[in-house]
């Protein structure tokens, strides 16, 4: 009996042990599932959350909107005579697009412009980053990989004739090439298309565009062209609509950003590959990264696109405002500027030179440091890209082997004897050179073709960019890690803001001047322990200006000559605040003066009075901030004195006279 007790014991431990095991293996398979919802269980709560939809005073100081701008208003409607377009025009553009997000959006704005220059009926172009890309999606190709087709063509009925492809007489001639093909420069001027394409396109009725540098017309037009400036801004914030799968995710991702009444702010470090080859930031990196950069721009430098020395130093153009600000470097900005460890910050962008370890710093100063993949599920990023075909992932398979038998055969088919030998085996490709992209370096001098994989990858990084693109102009606050590079490309933060500035201009959207701050966090390292300098009243005092009417006056002029849906102000535009209202505020100055001077006044049903938007409080909140600028001026002032006065009794103690 004993022995039947131990038996019937030991029996249930075993079936208790494969319970236990069944238990971890389901809940190992949906781990998978589980993981993408990590960053929404593990958000922690801001200690600056106040009761109900109020904020505290601490907090509306770091989200509200800035009061000074409030009075802008979108507006991009025609202001003058504006004909409808007619069927019986010029003749047909066709266009095809090459290059990332940024370009791909600002060469479909500059199109059809173009088309409404020419008189002409637009083709909707085909935007090769996707259809290079074998087996991508058949649900979606082409334009329609990113955008709505129909919102695009319903919403410039009244600007542009687009249509879907040509008609079937002229699609032939197309194949066969019979048609001039022009490759524009991004800052082509319209006399070039009035003198250059128009004829050519009245001749033989279609011609056709290959666009490669972001654009194909200059940004700033002259006045008598300034309808067309406000065309663009009704492409690029009306027509350009991202298609329903896209806009739901990024919805989405808003949403739960902003649970629990959070507030977030959108980061995009800016940090890619080509950026950073073009001005030379090779040596703010270390390792493989820097080798990669300096061979990118050697041949930037072989195809002309760079003209300056392969070997320069990176500091030096670090702390002229060429390089972006590291992600370290924006995290302790953001707590200069009070923001709690615990914020809510949304990295943007889908390429990140140098990986994830670039943002270990900032996570570890921000513990609710989220992108893409941490906010969404598998399923919602498989409803974006749509059915493809799948691609096996490892391509460096070995050969099959051979049977006995047909080892023999093929050696009784080769040629006469003696044979040669066979040569030697290629060095064996080790699994952790296949993982990283970047193997060839060691092993080649040349930088190999994109594989099918890389293409597709690199198709899936417009879809990220979208959806990036849409958290970001709906965040609380947004900062810019590499804005206005001075590249002559579009850059992804610069888009951010002038959307953020069209739709609404008084958004908390950070303009820094990187030369400037550079200096500051240079500054920290020469005086660590001098307690004398206020290091951090510098800071609030240069970042909140950056989001006032100083900064914004100041991004008009280095953002706009590059590219104009950088900054849509004032041509598409107008304010609420009158003439009169300008002059007689005791408040304004003038930079305001300045800042109103090109808008017009908003139509009857769009003004809003000002004492309807200002509360006390809100009011109370500004004259708490003008406080800190004021604080901060004056410490700047006393700085300047005190340096003054050190140089001046330096001068009299070293001057011989005395």
């Amino acid at each position: 009996m004993f022995k039947s007790k131990i038996k019937w014991a030991g029996l249930g431990l075993l079936a208790l042990s494969f319970f236990s095991l069944l238990v971890h293996l389901f809940v190992a398979n949906s781990s998978g599932e589980l993981g993408h919802y990590s960053a929404l269980t593990s958000f922690n709560e801001d200690l600056n959350i106040g009761v109900g939809d109020r904020l505290p005073v601490i907090s509306r100081k770091l989200w509200g909107n800035v009061k000074s701008l409030e009075s802008l208003q979108p507006y991009s409607k025609p202001r003058s005579r504006y004909p409808a377009p007619s069927k019986r025009n010029n003749g047909f553009i066709y266009a095809k697009i090459f290059g990332g997000f940024e370009k791909i959006r600002t060469s479909i704005c500059d199109l059809v412009t173009i088309s409404r220059l020419l008189n002409a009926t637009l083709v909707i172009p085909e935007i090769q980053e996707s259809t290079q890309s074998k087996g991508i999606s058949s649900k979606f190709k082409s334009f329609s990989y990113i955008y709505n087709e129909e919102q695009f063509i319903a919403a410039l009925a009244n600007d542009v004739i687009v249509i879907k492809s040509l008609p079937s007489t002229l699609k032939e001639a197309w194949k066969r090439k019979e048609y001039k093909i022009f490759k524009p420069k991004n800052s082509a001027s319209p006399s070039f298309y009035t003198r250059e394409i128009l004829p050519e396109l009245k001749k033989a009725k279609v011609i056709g565009l290959v666009l490669t540098e972001g654009g194909c017309l200059q940004s700033v037009l002259p006045p008598s062209l300034v309808e067309y400036q406000r065309l663009r801004c009704r492409v690029a914030f009306h027509a350009l609509q991202f298609r329903p799968e896209i806009l739901s995710v990024a919805n989405l991702l808003v949403k739960r950003l902003r649970a629990s009444g959070q507030p977030y702010l959108a980061f995009h470090p800016g940090l890619k590959r080509d950026s950073l080859a073009f001005h030379g930031c090779a040596e703010i990196f270390q390792d493989v990264h820097t080798e990669l950069i300096q061979y990118r721009r050697a041949q930037m430098i072989k195809h002309g696109i760079v003209k300056d020395e392969l070997s320069v130093d990176s500091y030096l153009r670090k702390g002229n405002g060429s390089c972006p600000l590291m992600p370290e470097e924006v995290g302790i900005l953001l707590r200069a500027m009070g923001y709690p460890p615990k914020t809510r910050v949304y990295v943007a962008g889908s390429e990140l030179f140098g990986g994830q370890r670039i943002l270990i710093p900032l996570r570890a100063m921000y513990t609710n440091l989220v992108d893409l993949t941490s906010l969404s599920s598998k399923q919602e990023i498989i409803d974006v890209i749509g059915p493809e075909t799948p691609i096996p992932l490892d391509a460096l398979q070995p050969p099959p082997i051979k049977s006995k038998k047909q080892s023999r055969e093929d050696w009784n088919k080769a040629g006469p004897r003696p044979r040669p030998l066979p040569p030697p085996p290629g060095r064996p490709i080790y699994q952790h050179e296949k993982e990283g992209w970047y193997g060839w370096i060691g092993e080649s001098d040349s930088e190999p073709d994109p594989s099918p994989l890389n293409l597709r990858m690199q198709a899936h990084r417009l879809l990220w960019d979208a959806i990036d693109y849409v958290v970001s102009v709906e965040a609380d606050a947004f900062f810019p890690g590499f804005d206005n590079d001075g590249s002559g490309w579009p850059d992804f933060s610069s888009l951010v803001m002038g959307h953020r500035a069209y739709e609404m201009a008084s958004s908390r959207t950070y303009r820094p001047d990187r030369k400037f701050l550079a200096e500051l966090l240079n500054s920290t390292r020469d005086h660590l322990y001098d307690h004398s300098r206020n290091w951090t009243i510098l800071v609030r005092n240069h970042l909140n200006a950056s989001l006032r009417e100083e900064g914004f006056i100041k991004k008009f002029s280095q953002s706009k000559p590059l590219s104009f849906l950088s900054h849509p102000i004032p041509e598409c535009s107008c304010r609420t605040m009158k003439t009169s209202d300008i002059q007689s505020d005791s408040r304004s100055s003038k930079i305001s003066k300045n800042l109103f001077k090109g808008e017009d006044e908003c139509p009857s049903w769009m003004e809003r009075t000002r004492a309807a938007t200002t509360t006390p409080e809100n009011a109370a909140d500004e004259d708490e901030a003008e406080d800190d600028i004021d604080l901060g001026l004056q410490y700047s002032d006393y700085q300047n004195r005190k340096n003054d006065s050190t140089s001046t009794d330096q001068d009299e103690e070293m001057d011989p006279n005395d």
